[in-house]
């Protein structure tokens, strides 16, 4: 079976002039060989593709493969994880992870968060602060965290992100409109633990891999899993699986986001509990980070016994039963 891999290296955009903080959801060389390495060893052939415009350049050649395994988060726009998944789509080529619709609706942590809400799980309330006058109606009690509307891996989440007053806010969004081009969400800081849960598989037969709690050690910027914090985190987070009475719910606040967004084959929750114990949902990266060391996906894999090379044969087993494609698949007649 020939499993083409779509992603985003930070090298192929370094020489380009984005700043590092633009490029912190993309993928290191390492992330790849291991993926590719763990695929190999599992039984399939492997053809590396790159980013977006390397797929199309090869689509439009002819290049065909059985399932691209795709961890793409794209470049521009709100709907920038969408676009990979959409181009596959529109070839009629399977791939891994979650489609168009789920990618641009969880990126977008408002639209995320209304739909949850609307389904009865609990979320914090929320506002958009897209232009000044959102800043002068704005009228939630503080402390408030603010972050940037469609980001993941910590970026623009830092130390001046809680705000105790008007003018940190205003400085705060308009520090996220002038770095990041795009409206702020502000919600209540939520003082309480901090989850993030592995979930695999589709639908009804999802399940739970495990909760993990971050926990920020002295060193860390306190009380933020913030983009330093996660980029070093060997220094700054301890990691431990949690089982009690409020990880358990946390678990079960996940397993209902990730069912009710529509996520596919595996994903990561971020859950955070309020000062009374009660969990809340943050967002979900249906496109979690893969890293076999350093991204949670498969730190909580690992802490609960399961190996990188089960977690992935775990997405791909999902993967082929979504598309029917269980039995023996012969290699793609074209791979360019």
């Amino acid at each position: 079976m020939l499993i083409g891999l779509t992603y985003d290296l930070r090298d192929d955009y370094r020489g380009m002039g984005y700043p590092e903080e633009a490029l912190a959801e993309f993928d290191s060389p390492e992330t790849i060989q291991a993926v590719e390495e763990t695929l190999n060893a599992l039984g399939y052939e492997t053809v590396r593709i790159g980013h977006i415009r390397h797929l199309a350049e090869r689509l439009v050649a002819g290049g065909r493969w059985d399932l691209v395994f795709n961890i793409a988060e794209g470049l521009t726009g709100r709907s920038r994880e969408a676009q990979v998944p959409a181009l596959l789509e529109a070839y009629n080529i399977p791939y891994v992870f979650s489609d168009p619709l789920t990618c641009a609706a969880t990126l977008d942590k408002g639209v995320a968060k209304s739909l949850v809400r609307d389904v009865g799980i609990p979320t914090a309330p929320f506002t958009v602060l897209s232009e000044p006058a959102d800043l002068a109606a704005f009228n939630m009690i503080y402390p408030v965290f603010v972050k940037p509307l469609a980001e993941g891996t910590g970026k623009g989440c830092e130390r001046a992100s809680k705000v105790s007053n008007a003018r940190e806010l205003k400085a705060a969004a308009q520090s996220i409109w002038r770095r990041f081009n795009q409206p702020a969400i502000a919600e209540p800081y939520l003082p309480g633990r901090e989850f993030t849960v592995g979930i695999t598989g589709n639908g009804r037969s999802a399940e739970i891999i495990a909760v993990m709690e971050i926990n920020l050690l002295p060193t860390a910027d306190a009380g933020v899993y913030s983009l330093l914090n996660k980029e070093e985190c060997e220094s700054r987070v301890h990691y431990a699986l949690a089982g009690d009475a409020e990880a358990i719910a946390a678990g079960q606040v996940a397993l209902r986001s990730y069912r009710a967004l529509g996520c596919r084959d595996a994903a990561r929750v971020d859950i955070r509990s309020d000062g009374n114990a009660n969990p809340m949902f943050l967002e979900v990266n249906p496109l979690a980070g893969i890293h076999p060391a350093h991204s949670d996906l498969p730190i909580l894999s690992t802490l609960a016994g399961i190996s990188y090379s089960a977690l992935i044969a775990r997405i791909m087993d999902a993967a082929k039963s979504r598309y029917g494609l269980t039995g023996k698949v012969e290699p793609a007649l074209c791979s360019l």
